[in-house]
């Protein structure tokens, strides 16, 4: 009786373990780092809200922040655009069904950074084959990563091809559990495919649309692979994103309590950011 008492306790203790040492220790460490200087060698030094004082007063992390909003607005509808199309396309009967599933969740499965540095190699401006294929077809290159207008649109959309089939999978999953008779009725009704889409399918994923903003806005908040190996936040700090900027400030310029004051507003403003997002959302 005694060793069935414990052993549940035994079963999650690896769990709670985990827990432990790499989720709640790092919050509460990095919660104390926060209001301290530290260079890693150096021992801890006590400033209080000097990091915060300095955080509203760097406008390199202000522009950090901006820049990875200009990528969640170029990024979220795309993405959503883009997975919700191939989802319906998808959901229907066509040949190798199967084979474009799997296809289009491939991308996702492999590593960040190969599919990074393979479209380093497609966006390059000599030798990419991109601009290879402008240049066949008479048209001029185009500096995907080196025109600060256009670098981080350029990241955008390689993020969206690296994501979309996650979203394709969870569309599928919403669109084919919308009822047929509710498009059944539609059509004794006389109503148009843009109008069952509209009327039926956009109400009926709701939850679905909603969980791909959020998953989309904290993966885009998270931005930090691509410009890091493609772009290194460059040109001119217009693709350096704020998980980036953090980075840099950590483990570049080992001043891990200012990186810690700007984690914990950086992960505020995500907070307040869905937040605002849901309302929207379950509004519309």
């Amino acid at each position: 009786m005694g060793k069935q008492k414990f052993t549940p306790y035994l079963m999650v203790s690896p769990y709670i373990l985990h827990f432990l040492l790499f989720v709640l220790f790092p919050i509460v460490f990095s919660f104390i780092l926060m209001f301290h200087q530290w260079n890693i060698i150096s021992p801890m030094e006590y400033v209080g809200l000097k990091n915060f004082n300095l955080l509203f007063q760097d406008r390199l992390f202000f522009k950090s922040i901006l820049n990875t909003l200009i990528f969640l607005i170029i990024h979220i509808p795309l993405q959503i655009i883009v997975a919700l199309f191939l989802a319906e396309m998808l959901n229907q009967r066509i040949k190798f069904r199967a084979f474009l599933r799997a296809s289009y969740f491939l991308p996702v499965v492999i590593s960040g950074v190969v599919v990074t540095i393979v479209w380093w190699q497609l966006y390059g401006y000599d030798t990419g084959l991109i601009n290879r294929l402008l240049v066949k077809i008479g048209l001029a290159k185009v500096g995907w990563l080196v025109d600060k207008s256009i670098a981080m649109p350029s990241i955008a959309f390689m993020a969206t091809w690296k994501n979309v089939g996650l979203y394709v999978v969870l569309f599928l999953v919403g669109l084919q559990s919308v009822p047929a008779q509710f498009y059944e009725a539609a059509d004794i009704d006389g109503a148009t495919q843009w109008q069952k889409f509209l009327h039926i399918t956009l109400p009926a994923i709701n939850p679905t649309i909603f969980m791909v903003v959020i998953l989309s806005t904290i993966g885009g908040f998270s931005l930090f692979i691509e410009p890091y190996i493609m772009t290194g936040g460059g040109p001119l700090n217009s693709t350096l994103s704020a998980v980036l900027y953090i980075y840099k400030q950590a483990f570049t310029f080992y001043h891990m309590g200012y990186a810690a004051a700007l984690g914990f507003f950086f992960a505020a403003l995500i907070m307040a950011v869905i937040v605002v997002q849901r309302k929207i959302i379950e509004r519309e």
